[in-house]
C-alpha cells in the first residue's frame, strides 16, 4: 500500500500585472490558508517521507509552509515537470517515486492535480487552492500506479478547517 498526498497551492496574488505567472506570490489568504493545511497535517500525523512540489513561487512559498506547520524535517524537491504538468504527465512523475517511500506528496495546480484525482480514483472532485487530499493507492511499488489504482481517504478545502476570508 501507498499514500499519496495531493496539496494544490494555496491562493496567490495577481496584484502585481508584472510579474509573469509563474513568478507569483501567495496573497494574505494563501499565507494564512498553507500553514493551517500543515498544522492539520501535523495533528493527524500525515508525514510524507518525500515531498514532489511545482517550482513556481506560490507552489514553493506553499509548501514551505506547510511543512514548516507540519513539522515535516523532508527536503522538498522542486520538479520542473510539475508546474503546468497535465495528469498523464503528473501520474508519470508519481510512477517514478523510489518504493522505499510509503507516503509522497505532490504540491501543484489545476487543473493537472484535480485531474490526477479523478483519474487515481475514478470519481470528479474540485480541488480549490489549498485543498488537500489523502489517496490510498493499493500497489506495492510506485511504477504500478495507473488509473483507478486509488481511493480517496478524505479531501480537505481551507474553509472545512477554520480559514478564514481573509482578503
Amino acid at each position: 500500500m501507498k499514500t499519496l498526498l495531493l496539496l494544490r497551492h494555496a491562493k496567490s496574488s495577481w496584484k502585481d500585472a508584472s510579474l509573469r505567472d509563474f513568478d507569483r506570490p501567495l496573497n494574505k489568504r494563501g499565507l494564512k490558508a498553507a500553514p493551517m493545511v500543515g498544522e492539520m497535517m501535523r495533528k493527524r500525523k500525515l508525514r510524507p517521507e518525500l515531498v514532489l512540489s511545482s517550482p513556481a513561487q506560490r507552489a514553493k512559498e506553499t509548501t514551505r509552509l506547510v511543512c514548516d506547520a507540519a513539522g515535516l524535517i523532508v527536503v522538498a524537491h522542486y520538479e520542473d515537470g510539475i508546474y503546468e504538468a497535465s495528469a498523464r504527465r503528473l501520474l508519470e512523475i508519481v510512477s517514478q517515486i523510489k518504493d522505499a517511500v510509503s507516503t509522497a506528496m505532490l504540491v501543484g495546480h489545476n487543473p493537472g492535480l484535480e485531474e490526477l484525482l479523478t483519474i487515481l480514483t475514478g470519481e470528479p472532485h474540485r480541488m480549490t487552492t489549498a485543498s488537500l487530499a489523502c489517496i490510498e493507492l493499493g500497489i506495492e511499488g510506485w511504477r504500478e500506479v495507473t488509473s483507478g489504482a486509488g481511493t480517496l481517504q478524505w479531501l480537505v478545502k481551507p474553509k472545512e478547517i477554520g480559514v478564514m476570508n481573509v482578503r
